[in-house]
């Protein structure tokens, strides 16, 4: 997103006009591999079964790119559970078991002028006794499971669970998945997801 100032100045607008258009560009490793041509493929997140790549493990590391691109798709979000009650007003409380901090980027970049979550009504909040989702990144490392475990029984009725990217929602290649401590209503594939896709998950947890 190199040059946004004068991008904004000469369209006369920066924000993306997603989620009612398709995303102006999109950071190519942040989308899902497809089969473009045959080829020896040596993944180490085990994504890889007949010719198609499971989205909940890849971890976009490029090992397949003799056989697979980037497949350009933001929308790949697994919504197991919504809740229409939150279309006017979603406070999201993030806590990371476990991360990079590639995740973590992706997420906080949703309140910068291009994505701009809070003219949607999505807001950030330091407490989850304020949150109606909790949005997790990072593998479940041994020592977060209980402060993981307390966010969420802090947290008010109704409320919502979010795993974001490869590592919280499969464990990656690095450690487990979060949900062997606690259930994710929303699932976000990506190392690390997209901003576009994130803001996709959120909106459609609302659509209930």
């Amino acid at each position: 997103m190199k040059n946004w100032a004068v991008r904004g100045l000469s369209r006369r607008r920066m924000t993306t006009a997603f989620p009612r258009g398709e995303p102006e560009s999109v950071a190519p490793w942040s989308t899902i591999p497809v089969k473009v041509r045959e080829g020896t493929v040596l993944c180490p997140a085990d994504a890889i079964h007949d010719n198609s790549v499971i989205a909940e493990k890849c971890i976009s590391c490029g090992r397949c790119s003799d056989a697979f691109a980037p497949g350009g798709n933001v929308r790949t979000v697994l919504v197991r559970r919504a809740d229409g009650v939150f279309r006017k007003s979603f406070n999201i409380f993030i806590i990371d078991t476990g991360s990079c901090g590639a995740c973590n980027l992706e997420v906080k970049a949703l309140t910068n002028p291009i994505y701009d979550m809070h003219r949607l009504g999505i807001f950030f909040t330091s407490t989850p006794r304020h949150a109606d989702a909790l949005l997790v990144v990072g593998v479940m490392s041994e020592n977060m499971k209980e402060p993981l475990k307390k966010a969420y029984e802090a947290m008010p009725y109704p409320k919502l669970v979010f795993a974001v990217g490869a590592c919280a929602v499969s464990g990656g290649i690095l450690g487990k998945s979060i949900e062997e401590t606690l259930n994710a209503d929303v699932i976000v594939p990506g190392c690390p997801p997209s901003p576009f896709t994130i803001l996709d998950a959120l909106l459609k947890s609302r659509e209930g």
